[in-house]
């Protein structure tokens, strides 16, 4: 056996060094050594090996000093008690000579490569058994930045030591059934990159909160990236898309999120670091541009592909210089080991009111229980199991009380903070980032913290009853019918990945509209004709754009983008918008654009807007969108659908003003469909259909207007049924001459889900697609399988 080597420089690391210097800095010198070629940039820097650890272990009777303090623990001491006594062992003496003498040498090697006397450093903790794909956990050891000189680096080697033992740390390794003195530490030492000038954050190389793995998604906030980390600042979001990054004339960047970012980590004129307010200025500006965006991403995707398993990065921007870098790399832990075959779903099984506070959601699920409101972690008995812990903001040290908690909500975290990341690894649902949690939710509150109602978790008072299903993927059986996803909601697009369905058959820019873009695209284009109220809620929501028309623009593609992402390569059929006239008055700016109508359900609405007057332009700007998402960001599985078509002049005046704006029905592999809910439609279905692609029929709307009933009223609602003989034979009517047209037919609607029996009427008639809510999804495709079964229709049936 040679003699011990103490310290090794990343140049001559590789991840096979796991068990020598942790999996951090082997990750690290694996980055420095394979990927560099791609243009991927790692801080140079050194690790101490495990080696010197055992031999710092080895000193006195240092080991026999600890196993008695890991004895106490087995035996029943308090885990802080027997945590501080192991730290301060190690506090209390100096690291051995030959170790001392090998870092100060290291660290005079990085002196001379980057031209200063005494560089700053990173020091950060690397222990064996961490960062590796069965064991990792967010934040086990301490990290220190900002380090100068020689005093301060020998200080900060003997804490990270010491940090081995921190309580969150023992606690972990008893739980994954650790020997406590099998694992070491070593110590990474790396020049640091001045983020603290600029920004820094994370990437992951898959959606963090779902598992979609056809994304990068990249957080970012100012200055030192320990508050992206550590959840103190909501950051910047940025979501890429893979596919379209192999592309270089396409703009893979789908989804753009400003976060409020009002603190910053930034160098310490005594001492390592210190946290700051943000500017005013930097809160609504953007930490990175598209371009480095796409470097970030590039490389993310470089790295996942040379490990072959979905990645978790840190990133640092370098304020002097305007370089990128990467300064750590570890693979992702938790949604890639999740089963691929499963889903789980929760849903509220009331109406709940309106939510005390809202957040962030992390996770898919339900989680009730008393409001326990901590500033700071308690001992374990303190916090009864099953409460739902309410605080600021968490870091590892709350993680032995998080263990405990039925659900999680903070004031402050984004979904790659310390709080999301350790509530998905345990299964808590959390909401995040709620900025006044722990003003509103008093202390014993019984509350139900809800994360399955898309991307914004809630916290309604009260224990709401909820109910929480699991379907077996695998067992859902073939179809011939397509079975494919009605979509609203952009931001929960991604959770449905894991469905195995036929596309999106009804995208409603809607809710986007409403939700996200939350202004009548005509107020954004004639602000003239506002009133000062409005006027004012206009211009501070659009701050920061010149062109108000951009941002309707930049909203409505990003939504549409990221349900078109969830389900590429297959079809999305976007659905332009069906908003009625009292709808769109709602809108923030909307009632000098709209007219007061008796009957919204069957007045101004659909394709009679697109073309006229009074809304041209603002369906102008939805074009815009779409053209965006098809040409620009390369989603071309994207359909578009015309709502209320009602005559064919109608249509050929919407086509052709789709035309103008670039959306030409055949160029790039443009379809245009158009919605079947008017008896027109019906009747001539074969001149619709040389107009259209395809049809899909608003069941809700056929009814209404083949029957004569508002579908809204009480009073009729007995005579109001999608069975009725005449609606029945209008579908299959419409089923044959489509079919003989050569042109699919599909329904979107929530009856199939809930009435088997209508499922097999449309599967008789012969329908291509069927479009439902995901919750339905898997019953929806099992009622179609039977039909198929008994009208033989199913694959290999006879058709």
């Amino acid at each position: 056996m040679g003699p011990i080597r103490r310290v090794v420089p990343f140049t001559e690391l590789g991840r096979q060094d796991v068990a020598r210097v942790g999996g951090k800095n082997a990750s690290l010198g694996e980055l420095t050594n394979r990927l560099s070629a791609v243009g991927i940039r790692v801080p140079p820097g050194f690790a101490t090996t495990a080696d010197a650890y055992r031999e710092l272990l080895g000193t006195g009777d240092l080991r026999r000093l600890v196993e008695e303090q890991i004895d106490r623990l087995h035996e029943g001491a308090p885990l802080d008690e027997v945590g501080a006594a192991v730290r301060s062992l190690f506090l209390a003496r100096p690291l051995p000579e030959p170790l001392r003498d090998a870092v100060l040498t290291a660290y005079a090697g990085l002196a001379k490569e980057s031209g200063r006397e005494s560089p700053d450093v990173a020091v950060r903790s690397s222990a064996t058994a961490e960062d590796l794909p069965e064991a990792s956990f967010a934040g086990q050891q301490e990290t220190y930045l900002n380090v100068r000189g020689t005093e301060e680096l020998l200080q900060a080697c003997t804490r990270c030591y010491a940090s081995l033992f921190t309580d969150r740390a023992v606690d972990y390794r008893e739980r994954m059934g650790f020997d406590q003195l099998s694992v070491a530490l070593s110590v990474g030492v790396q020049l640091m990159v001045r983020s603290d000038l600029a920004g820094a954050g994370v990437a992951f190389t898959l959606d963090p909160e779902t598992g979609f793995p056809d994304v990068v998604v990249v957080s970012a906030a100012w200055g030192l990236g320990e508050t992206v980390v550590s959840g103190r600042v909501d950051p910047d979001e940025y979501t890429v898309f893979k596919p379209s990054m192999k592309d270089p004339a396409l703009d893979p960047v789908i989804d753009v999120r400003i976060g409020t970012k009002r603190l910053k980590t930034v160098y310490a004129d005594t001492g390592l670091t210190r946290t700051v307010d943000t500017l005013d200025s930097e809160r609504g500006q953007r930490v990175l541009d598209d371009s480095e965006v796409r470097t970030l991403a590039g490389w993310a995707a470089a790295v996942e592909e040379h490990y072959g398993c979905p990645m978790d990065l840190e990133w640092a921007k370098d304020g002097l210089t305007g370089d990128l870098w990467i300064v750590q790399a570890r693979p992702e832990t938790v949604q890639s080991r999740r089963p691929a075959t499963t889903l789980s779903s929760c849903r509220l099984t009331v109406t709940p009111g309106e939510p005390l506070v809202t957040g962030k959601a992390v996770g898919e699920a339900i989680g009730r229980g008393p409001v326990v409101a901590l500033d700071a972690p308690v001992d374990l008995d303190r916090f009864p199991r099953g409460g739902v812990l309410v605080t600021g903001v968490t870091d590892p040290d709350w993680e032995p009380v998080m263990k405990r908690a039925a659900a999680i909500v903070t004031d402050h975290g984004g979904r790659t903070s310390h709080a999301a990341i350790v509530s998905r690894e345990l299964g808590v649902p959390a909401v995040v980032g709620t900025g006044d949690g722990t003003r509103i939710l008093g202390h014993g509150l019984a509350v139900t913290v809800s994360c399955a109602e898309g991307e914004n978790g809630h916290v309604y008072e009260g224990l709401l009853p909820y109910e929480e299903t699991r379907t077996d993927l695998a067992d859902l059986p073939p179809t011939r019918t397509r079975v494919m996803l009605n979509l609203a909601d952009p931001s929960a697009a991604f959770r449905w990945w894991r469905l195995p369905a036929d596309g999106v058959g009804l995208a409603r820019l809607e809710f986007i509209v409403a939700h996200q873009v939350k202004v009548h695209p005509m107020a954004l284009l004639h602000p003239e004709r506002l009133d000062a109220h409005d006027l004012h809620l206009v211009e501070r929501i659009t701050e920061g754009y010149l062109d108000r028309g951009q941002y309707f623009v930049d909203r409505l593609a990003r939504g549409i983008a990221r349900i078109a992402a969830s389900r590429w390569p297959a079809p999305v059929v976007v659905r332009t918008s069906d908003f009625k006239t009292n709808e769109y008055a709602k809108l923030l700016g909307g009632r000098p654009f709209e007219p007061a109508e008796a009957n919204p359900m069957i007045g101004w609405r659909g394709a009679s807007r697109y073309y006229s007057e009074g809304y041209r332009e603002g369906f102008a700007l939805e074009c815009r969108a779409l053209r965006r998402v098809r040409d620009d960001m390369g989603l071309t599985n994207v359909i578009v659908m015309i709502p209320f078509c009602r005559t064919l002049r109608e249509a050929d005046q919407v086509l052709a003003v789709m035309a103008e704006e670039g959306l030409v029905r055949g160029e790039n592999g443009l379809r245009v469909y158009v919605m079947a809910e008017i008896p027109a439609n019906i009747v001539l279905a074969e001149e619709f259909a040389a107009r259209f692609d395809g049809f899909s029929i608003g069941s809700n709307d056929l009814t209404q207007l083949t029957l004569g009933v508002d579908r809204d009223s009480e009073a009729l609602a007995h005579v109001f049924d999608e069975r009725d003989p005449a609606v029945v034979r209008s579908i299959a009517l419409l089923a044959a001459r489509a079919h003989a047209a050569g042109r699919p037919v599909g329904l979107c609607g929530q009856r199939p889900s809930d009435d088997p029996d209508f499922t097999t009427i449309l599967v008789e008639a012969g329908l291509d697609s069927l479009s439902v809510a995901p919750d339905s999804f898997a019953a929806v495709k099992r009622h179609v399988a039977r039909a198929e079964a008994n009208t033989g229709t199913g694959p290999g049936g006879e058709e």
